[in-house]
């Protein structure tokens, strides 16, 4: 397979400037809502703002939370908060324009832009461990080698998915090697405790309640095959709504520092949002979610997305094959918005 090649990052921002400059986002007309003599803003590009919030970005947790972005927009923009299960769900709502924003794992936003979905970065919520190779207690597997011909759970199209990939390509094993049994997260999960696969390839934070309530044991982890959390818009959202866009990375740089600040608190969040014990809820936080990241997309995720690119292609898992992951490389980021945040934080 041919090594595929993408453009360096200051050309991808400089491409996304010069777009945005064309649609007045700088410093130009539509840039911000106009401002009243109070300094409220008064009017913005658009009365609605659909966006989500998942167990697996504390981050948006945070934000809605505090409501933020309410805060920010006024009365004049409804902000609808749709919750994603996963990676795959995200894209599915962004593909169908049910949402403007969503969040992802970066292997399912280069997956989804690969097989021509218009989004684009706008923001890093997150460096996470949050995937690996799990077996219920007193699993005769303790090794990839033992998966051969084993019934494994995985959410198809998710981090999970391809770090499952990947972990069996380390033995020489492919796919094909095991049987893949496609469940949302959740339900892999609940299909390894009742006996119906033999190992799971599972997402925190249900993966780190599965640790402490099941006694499920990882039997192989590896921080390298886990992608960066994304924030991806669609190019219309961005195209149209600069402005609002512009606030919404704005309260992920805001939820960043609230929660580097307040972790204990963060953690509490998340366990009441997603219904398990506090003492998980910290482990996934603390040990396991590197919230103290850049948020600006650059050279670090395109370099992880790049190892995981030839496990895209040789899965045939994107119908344009490597032209197509190669062109989604050089397209994927966009980070106008971040650098611009990240500057005012």
């Amino acid at each position: 397979m041919s090594t595929i090649i993408r453009r360096t990052v200051p050309a991808i921002i400089l491409s996304a400037a010069m777009m945005l400059a064309a649609t007045g986002c700088v410093a130009g007309e539509n840039a911000e809502a106009s401002v009243d003599g109070t300094g409220g803003a008064t009017d913005w590009s658009t009365d609605t703002l659909s966006i989500d919030f998942a167990t697996y970005n504390p981050l948006s947790l945070i934000i809605k939370d505090q409501g933020l972005l309410e805060e920010t927009l006024g009365d004049s923009v409804t902000v609808e908060w749709v919750q994603s299960a996963g990676s795959n769900k995200a894209n599915e709502l962004l593909r169908s324009g049910s949402i403007d924003i969503g969040s992802t794992a970066g292997s399912a936003a280069l997956l989804a832009r690969a097989n021509g979905s218009p989004i684009q970065v706008i923001d890093i919520y997150s460096q996470p461990e949050w995937s690996a190779l799990v077996v219920p207690e007193g699993s005769g597997i303790t090794s990839i080698t033992d998966l051969k011909g084993k019934a494994v759970a995985a959410t198809a199209g998710t981090d999970p998915y391809f770090f499952l990939l990947q972990a069996l390509e380390t033995d020489g094993m492919t796919v094909d090697d095991i049987e893949v049994q496609n469940l949302q997260h959740a339900d892999g999960r609940a299909a390894l405790d009742a006996g119906s696969v033999d190992a799971w390839a599972g997402l925190d934070p249900i993966m780190a309640a599965a640790e402490v309530e099941s006694s499920d044991t990882l039997i192989y982890r590896n921080v390298d095959f886990n992608s960066y959390g994304f924030l991806n818009a669609t190019e219309d959202f961005i195209t149209a709504h600069p402005d609002v866009t512009q606030v919404v990375v704005d309260a992920y740089e805001q939820a960043r520092s609230w929660s580097l600040e307040h972790p204990d608190e963060t953690a509490a969040l998340l366990a009441d949002v997603a219904g398990i014990d506090s003492a998980v809820a910290k482990t996934v936080i603390q040990e396991r979610s590197n919230l103290d990241v850049s948020g600006i997309p650059g050279d670090a995720q395109l370099g992880v997305l790049e190892k995981i690119a030839p496990v895209l292609v040789s899965s045939n898992a994107v119908q344009g094959g490597e032209p197509a992951v190669s062109q989604a490389l050089d397209s994927i980021v966009n980070a106008t918005f971040a650098q611009k945040a990240t500057e005012t934080q």
